[in-house]
C-alpha cells in the first residue's frame, strides 16, 4: 500500500507511515510520504500518523503499566528526580490540579528505563520496563524517519549524520485526573514544545487541542493505535522559520482520567542549535541566535520566560523576529 495525507478544519492532517513501503530510502513512496510531512509542518505544525511497525498491543500495554505508575504514593513518585528542567516528576501545581507528568531519560536503552523504574518498584518491573523500552524506540524509529524527511525536503541532507547524533530520547508520560464535571477545565496550558519532534500516544480520552495558525482551536482525536507528531521550537529554529511549532493544551470533561506517553527527541547539552548558512539569505534573515536548549529550558521556567509571548524569541530572538 501507498501512503495517504488527508485533512479537513477541524482535524490534523493523516499521514500513513508502512515501514516495507518506505524502502529503500529515496523510493517513489517515500517521496511521496516527505512531501506530506514537510507541507503538514509547514501549515500545522503537526499530524495524525500511523506507523504499523509499532503493534496495537505494545501501546496497551504500555499504557496499562502508566495507569499502575500513576497509582503509587505520591513519595514514590517524587523519587523521579532530574538535574534537567521538566525532566522529573512535575505534579501537585495549583494552576494545572488535573495534570502530573514524570520522565525517563534515555528510554530507549532498557537499563537506563530499569535504572529509573527501580526507584518505584526497588523489586522490580520486567514487564513495564520493556514495554516503555520497546515504544521508545520504536517511536524514535519514526522520529527518525520524520526528521530526514524533514532535512531532505529542504535540500539539507548533508546534515542528517550530525541532526541525528545531536539528540537523544525522553519519554514523559502523563496523567490528567478527570474533572468529574462536563464543564471544560484546563488540563494543561497553552505551549509550544521547545524540543524537536514530540510524538504522542494516548488512552481514547478526549482533551488534547491544537490551535491552528489563524487562531482556532481543534480537538486532536487520533484514531486508536495512531500517533500526534508535532514539532518544537528548537526545529524552528534549526530550520530558520521554515516550519511551525503549534501552540496546543488539554483540557478536560467528564469521568475517565486521560493516560498518555510522549517521547520528546531533545538536543543534548552543550550542542548548539544554529540554522544552516543554507536557510539564511536575503529573503530569510536569521530569525533566532545561536542557542543550547538546556539554557534555554532553564530561561523558560524562570518567571521572565512564564511571561513572555513567545519565549524563544524572548531568549534569542533577532531583531526580525
Amino acid at each position: 500500500m501507498g501512503s495517504s495525507c488527508e485533512s479537513n478544519n477541524n482535524r490534523l492532517p493523516v499521514i500513513e507511515f508502512q515501514k516495507n513501503d518506505l524502502i529503500p530510502i529515496g523510493s517513489h513512496t517515500w517521496h511521496q510520504v516527505k512531501d506530506q510531512v514537510h507541507l503538514a509542518l509547514e501549515n500545522y505544525g503537526c499530524f495524525e500518523a500511523s506507523f504499523d511497525a509499532i503493534p496495537s498491543e505494545l501501546k496497551s500495554a504500555t499504557l496499562s503499566g502508566i495507569e499502575e505508575l500513576f497509582s503509587l504514593p505520591l513519595e514514590t513518585k517524587l523519587k523521579n528526580t532530574s538535574k534537567k528542567p521538566y525532566h522529573g516528576y512535575v505534579g501537585q501545581y495549583p494552576m494545572v490540579p488535573l495534570y502530573e507528568s514524570m520522565g525517563f531519560d534515555d528510554a530507549n536503552i532498557l537499563e537506563r528505563v530499569e535504572t529509573i523504574a527501580h526507584q518505584f518498584w526497588p523489586q522490580g518491573n520486567p514487564f513495564f520496563c520493556k514495554n516503555i523500552q520497546s515504544l521508545s524506540e520504536n517511536l524514535s524509529e519514526l522520529d527518525k524517519i520524520i526528521r530526514r524527511m524533514v532535512l531532505e525536503s529542504l535540500g539539507l541532507s548533508k546534515y542528517i549524520d550530525e541532526h541525528m547524533e545531536s539528540t537523544n530520547y525522553l519519554l514523559r508520560v502523563m496523567k490528567y485526573t478527570a474533572p468529574q464535571t462536563n464543564h471544560s477545565q484546563l488540563g494543561l496550558s497553552a505551549h509550544t514544545d521547545k524540543n524537536i519532534v514530540t510524538i504522542l500516544c494516548g488512552n481514547q480520552v478526549k482533551g488534547l487541542e491544537v490551535e491552528t495558525k489563524d487562531g482556532e482551536w481543534i480537538e486532536v482525536n487520533p484514531e486508536p493505535g495512531h500517533f500526534v507528531v508535532m514539532i518544537g521550537d528548537s526545529l524552528v529554529a534549526w530550520t530558520n522559520g521554515r516550519l511551525h511549532s503549534p501552540n496546543h493544551r488539554v483540557m478536560m470533561t467528564g469521568n475517565d482520567a486521560r493516560y498518555s506517553a510522549g517521547l520528546f527527541s531533545v538536543p543534548k547539552a552543550g550542542y548548539v542549535i544554529k540554522a544552516p548558512e543554507e536557510l539564511v539569505d536575503e529573503e530569510h534573515p536569521l530569525l533566532f541566535k545561536p542557542f543550547d536548549h538546556v539554557e534555554f529550558l532553564k530561561f523558560y521556567y524562570t518567571e521572565a520566560g512564564q511571561r513572555a509571548q513567545y519565549a524563544l524569541k524572548t531568549y534569542c530572538g533577532t531583531d526580525v523576529v
